[in-house]
């Protein structure tokens, strides 16, 4: 499937990203994710460690619609299209990175729609990374053309990741509807030209190959994009699926790559025990396009957002009463809560 040089010069590439990623590392950034890191412990193994610590990432949400209409996503679905199209707002991109900059180690610009519909979007990538900030974004790349990739380069993003979730134009658009295989890879070309143009070593390009019972036979096909491409590194990612209780023909037959599997009563459960606690609710958090800081990524509705960045500071909206009631709540009995019955994290 992947061969062992293929192994090593993922391996090689990646050591060699982090250590260029040590750049954005200072002391006050370390202790910071040192003090969450114990925070954290406390919580769930003697008592409610409650510091006010800032979060070591943030997602930002620079657009909350797309062009795709994949099965399994909310956004794909429009399952929101009853909202209006929206872009993040400029002062509240740029507020949250001058108040937490300090503490801040990486800034995901990407949270449910596609991040490259935002034209402001290689602008704001640019403010965090003066701010000596690790960036990146995940997107499907059917925007991404010859001067959007040279945009990009310039800006200083880190990391792009770029969904590719099949190998022939016909799988590919079985999950990711309206969208055009030949269109993400024309542009990584454009990543890797322009990357070599301007003598840049970044961004580290990552394909992301969801797993599905669709695709499970590309595998193989998919390195070797990968490798003809000369990206930087691949990862296949189990699918996240919306009804698995009673089977799925989405869900892939490779039990390494399912998040689910088949009960004794006949049903699918996660995998995960779904321990109650949960590294992401200390870690970071997520804005929407319409500034509401939510606990995580898996918050797809916004039904738990603990506050507006509009109205109030990050920090005293990360340690309001909202979000304190919903961590021990967490703490309690995470099953509680339906964003995590989909989850992975722990």
């Amino acid at each position: 499937m992947i061969s062992i040089m293929q192994k090593i010069q993922y391996f090689f590439s990646a050591f060699i990203f982090n250590l260029l990623c040590i750049k954005y590392l200072s002391i006050r950034k370390l202790v910071n994710l040192l003090m969450l890191r114990m925070s954290y412990y406390f919580s769930f193994r003697i008592y409610s460690f409650n510091k006010k610590l800032h979060p070591y990432f943030i997602s930002i949400e620079p657009a909350n619609y797309c062009q795709l209409q994949c099965p399994e996503c909310p956004v794909g679905l429009r399952f929101f299209s009853q909202e209006k199209h929206e872009l993040i707002n400029e002062n509240i991109a740029t507020q949250v990175i001058d108040q937490i900059k300090d503490n801040l180690i990486h800034i995901i610009f990407y949270f449910q729609g596609e991040p490259l519909l935002n034209k402001d979007l290689c602008a704001y990538i640019r403010y965090a990374h003066d701010a000596n900030i690790f960036t990146s974004t995940s997107t499907n790349a059917q925007a991404l053309n010859y001067l959007t990739a040279k945009n990009i380069v310039e800006s200083g993003l880190d990391k792009i990741i770029i969904s590719i979730d099949g190998t022939t134009q016909e799988v590919y658009e079985q999950y990711r509807i309206g969208g055009k295989l030949s269109k993400a890879i024309e542009g990584i070309k454009f990543i890797q030209e322009w990357k070599l143009k301007l003598k840049s070593r970044t961004p580290f390009i990552e394909i992301q190959f969801i797993v599905f019972k669709t695709n499970e036979h590309q595998l193989s096909e998919i390195y070797k994009i990968a490798k003809d491409l000369k990206v930087n590194n691949i990862t296949l990612k189990t699918a996240q699926l919306y009804n698995f209780e009673n089977g799925n023909s989405m869900l892939t037959s490779l039990k390494k790559y399912a998040r689910y599997k088949k009960q004794k009563n006949g049903q699918y459960a996660i995998k995960s025990k779904l321990p109650n606690h949960c590294w992401r609710m200390w870690s970071g958090g997520v804005i929407n396009t319409k500034g509401e800081l939510l606990p995580c990524c898996f918050d797809k509705n916004s039904s738990n957002n603990f506050g507006n960045i509009s109205s109030s500071s990050f920090m005293t909206i990360w340690h309001n009463d909202k979000s304190k009631i919903f961590r021990n709540k967490l703490l309690a009995d995470r099953k509680q809560f339906d964003m995590c019955k989909n989850c992975t994290s722990v």
